[in-house]
């Protein structure tokens, strides 16, 4: 799931919290908001108050992985802003972790029309904004102009959707809401138009009550209550929104409606949550974890941050790649090691716009070369599967493993060419191309910091120098947000690399969500795929159809739409490499029991017990 441009504020606030002790023995805490303005930081000391020295919250020691591009849940398009964003607000409807089917949240009931193309949702009226208070220490209310506390509305979700297809507001995740009548007209319209008011009028979703929001969507979804699930539908609070404008998601200014808040934000270290207590969920069993605070560092070093769940300074942690062996095998650590099947595909993308991999043959022949069953055994080490599609196996309309689609990325017990035969048909295909074995290729490979992305890309470079040995293949690493601007479609193609690795996780288990990730004309593209392109051009358009057929057909017909689809992007249009399907590869202390979905932290179905302090 989810890559996006994030938007950089114009201010940038971190809170600091200074103890010592006061005459009573109760600490003080002094909060110091750091402001940097043009260049300049300066320090301001807000205030500093006496707090009382009760028992400790219970806290949660986690690992974000990185700093999370975005608080903002229009703009979340990453599953490390989905888990910050999906903790701190609630939705219309959540996923069951178990049976991945959407469950009610702060929607008490659903339904549609006959034909699924109007969904009625009924709210909770009992769901209140609120706001973390630094000078007290308390998750407090917002209050209305009658000195009421405000509750989330029907109001709210059409505001958070619009905001979503608003082109002002530039979520490169808006293609998502597509489905929904009239977003994606609102995203292409220039915002100086004379129409634009009312194509922002014209937006399926709308308030019939404080309590009842109807959509209306261009084509009948069954699946729609899934996509409610998403931080993108969430509901927002207009006021903060308008009166902060970019710095609205910052300490001190956010405004959330789910069951944690933001009580701190220390860019490029840590994230403090706080419980929300006026949540109301909590009382339901909805809720029945424990959790109070999570303290929510971000490491990019897997070493690192295993080193610190061995310390006990973590309480779960990714299993780094050399580890997992030991980890497997240890009496002890085996019975904390967590290793299932995740929806999320590992892939490489081409930028195609780019010579030499603008040639269908040249990358084709770079994805025959990339030997995924030794990937898994002898790199990545954690179970995942070897894949030939995009499409994980744990969705609908999938054809994971189908020998008809890129047969030479499976081995020939699984009915492929094996991989001697795909390096032999790559060969022939780069000779075709003009560079045989390869002489003329200099490509980039880049990939964002990660020590287990690095040995992937180490070794799929060994392998394409061995398979080509005229080739020349050399890597890049680039910070997480920082590199999720570089692979955008809108870069230089002078900045751009030749090849670029990303994951992608389901936002709900249906193939409809995996192909309009991608679709080039939704999506945000960043395999550059077009209806214009010389050698590709009609196959593009051949794809664009079936994935917007298999939109209405029913389940038998969209399953083979889907199939033809799927040739088309991995084998004869080549845009990326599939190279396996995720697997969760991570450990638990005994004392924490916890959800592993990519995408839904699920933060307060947690529990932990006493048995880390004994």
């Amino acid at each position: 799931m989810r890559t996006v441009s994030p938007k950089i504020p114009v201010v940038l606030i971190s809170a600091s919290i200074l103890l010592s002790a006061c005459s009573e023995g109760a600490p003080i805490e002094t909060i110091v908001i750091t402001e940097v303005v043009e260049g300049e930081v300066v320090e301001i000391v807000v205030t500093a108050v006496p707090k009382d020295a009760g028992p400790e919250p219970v806290t949660v020691f986690y690992n974000f992985g990185t700093e999370p591009p975005e608080a903002d849940p229009a703009l979340t398009a990453d599953t490390t802003s989905a888990q910050l964003t999906g903790s701190m607000f609630s939705g219309l409807t959540d996923i069951n972790d178990t049976t991945k089917k959407a469950v009610p949240a702060i929607a008490t009931n659903w339904e549609s029309n006959e034909d699924k193309t109007v969904w009625t949702f009924t709210i909770r009226d009992d769901v209140p904004w609120v706001r973390y208070n630094a000078t007290n220490g308390e998750v407090e209310m917002v209050l209305d102009e009658d000195g009421d506390p405000r509750m989330v509305n029907a109001g709210d979700f059409v505001y958070g959707v619009k905001r979503t297809c608003d082109p002002r507001v530039g979520s490169q995740y808006a293609w998502l809401l597509y489905v929904i009548r009239g977003c994606q007209d609102l995203v292409s319209t220039d915002p100086n138009a004379e129409n634009f008011q009312a194509t922002y009028d014209a937006v399926g979703v709308e308030a019939l009550d404080d309590t009842t929001v109807q959509f209306t969507l261009e084509y009948g979804a069954g699946f729609f209550p899934q996509l409610t699930t998403m931080s993108n539908l969430y509901p927002t609070f207009a006021p903060i929104i308008e009166e902060k404008g970019e710095r609205w998601f910052e300490p001190g200014f956010i405004v959330t409606n789910g069951p944690y808040t933001l009580e701190e934000w220390v860019h490029g270290d840590h994230i403090v949550l706080v419980k929300n207590p006026h949540w109301p969920l909590w009382g339901t069993d909805y809720a029945p974890g424990n959790v109070e605070r999570l303290m929510g560092y971000m490491i990019e070093e897997a070493s690192t941050e295993f080193a610190m769940y061995e310390n006990n300074e973590l309480d779960t942690a990714v299993v780094p790649i050399d580890q997992i062996r030991r980890v497997a095998t240890d009496p002890v650590m085996s019975q904390e090691f967590i290793n299932a099947p995740i929806n999320c595909t590992y892939y490489y993308g081409f930028v195609t716009t780019k010579e030499p991999v603008d040639d269908p043959l040249v990358r084709r022949a770079l994805s025959m070369a990339i030997d995924r069953e030794t990937l898994v055994e002898e790199v990545t080490q954690g179970g995942e599967i070897p894949a030939n599609t995009f499409v994980n196996p744990l969705n609908f309309g999938n054809h994971a493993k189908d020998p008809e689609i890129a047969p030479w990325a499976l081995t020939e017990e699984k009915g492929g060419t094996g991989y001697e035969g795909a390096v032999e048909g790559g060969l022939v295909l780069l000779a075709e191309a003009g560079f045989p074995e390869g002489e003329g290729l200099d490509l980039l490979l880049m990939h964002n910091v990660s020590e287990g992305h690095a040995r992937t890309a180490q070794a799929v470079q060994a392998m394409w120098m061995e398979a080509y040995p005229e080739m020349n293949v050399s890597i890049e690493t680039q910070e997480w947000r920082v590199y999720l601007d570089t692979t955008l479609a809108t870069t230089d193609i002078k900045d751009a690399p030749h090849v670029y690795r990303l994951g992608y996780c389901g936002d709900y288990p249906h193939a409809n969500n995996w192909h309009e990730a991608v679709h080039p004309e939704k999506s945000a593209n960043r395999m550059r795929l077009s209806t214009e392109d010389p050698q590709v051009g009609d196959l593009v358009s051949e794809y664009i159809e079936l994935v917007d057929a298999a939109q209405t057909a029913d389940e038998s017909e969209a399953s083979e739409l889907y199939k033809r689809a799927e040739a088309l992007l991995v084998d004869e249009i080549a845009g990326f490499a599939p190279m396996y399907y995720y697997t969760t590869v991570a450990v638990d202390k005994p004392w924490l029991s916890r959800t592993h979905d990519p995408i839904k932290l699920h933060l307060f179905n947690w529990v932990l017990d006493d048995a880390r302090t004994q």
